[in-house]
């Protein structure tokens, strides 16, 4: 014999299996958020497995230097393009106005490396053709010679000096002089997903007589 189940006690029945519900997509979702990768284990990443420079280390304005790196690549998708280690100079981004250091926090570095790379010009560089897919990890040691600009600004320092690693697409150009060379086109690091890494340089000033 079947006895009916009171409407109220079916309602209540009811909303706490809907109230269980959606506690359970709540902890899965809350969860999710928890167990997510870190951006840095994401994107593509460059980092400097060694170099000759170090961060804030003086070089002489105007005078030839020679940078020699190894770069390691840490690939989370497919990519094709260029390496570029490279010394750039800007008088508008100035050393205090970037996070730039080896052992930054990659993310804001990544948007300041695209800042300065729009601001600012080359004075030296080493280029290198890569092909990487997700979990390859490459080293690339690059070498080049720079000359650091010779100017200085009415406080005796340079507004930015910056000793970069990024990868980018490149197009193979003809010079006036009949050389060759590659333009080189920086992928925007939240379009491309990649973490390129750099470090701030000085100028080193005349001491005084």
């Amino acid at each position: 014999m079947r006895f009916p189940v009171p409407a109220a006690r079916s309602r209540r029945s009811f909303r706490r299996a809907v109230a269980a519900l959606a506690l359970a997509a709540g902890a899965m979702a809350l969860a999710g958020c928890l167990g997510a990768p870190k951006i840095e284990d994401r994107w593509t990443r460059l980092d400097f497995a060694s170099a000759n420079h170090s961060p804030g280390q003086a070089v002489a304005p105007g005078v030839r230097d020679s940078i020699a790196l190894v770069a390691r690549i840490t690939y989370r998708s497919i990519l094709t393009g260029y390496a570029v280690a490279e010394l750039r100079a800007s008088n508008t981004v100035t050393n205090g106005a970037v996070t730039l250091a080896p052992d930054a926090s990659r993310e804001p570095m990544a948007y300041d490396i695209d800042r300065i790379l729009a601001s600012s010009v080359s004075v030296g560089r080493a280029v290198h053709p890569i092909t990487g897919w997700d979990h390859l990890v490459q080293t690339l040691p690059l070498s080049f010679g720079a000359v650091p600009p010779a100017s200085l600004d009415s406080t005796g320092a340079t507004a930015g000096l910056f000793l970069l690693c990024y990868l980018g697409s490149g197009e193979e150009i003809e010079l006036q002089d009949g050389s060759d060379s590659i333009a080189i086109t920086p992928f925007v690091s939240t379009q491309y997903q990649v973490l390129p890494v750099g470090m701030k340089l000085t100028l080193a000033t005349a001491p005084t007589p």
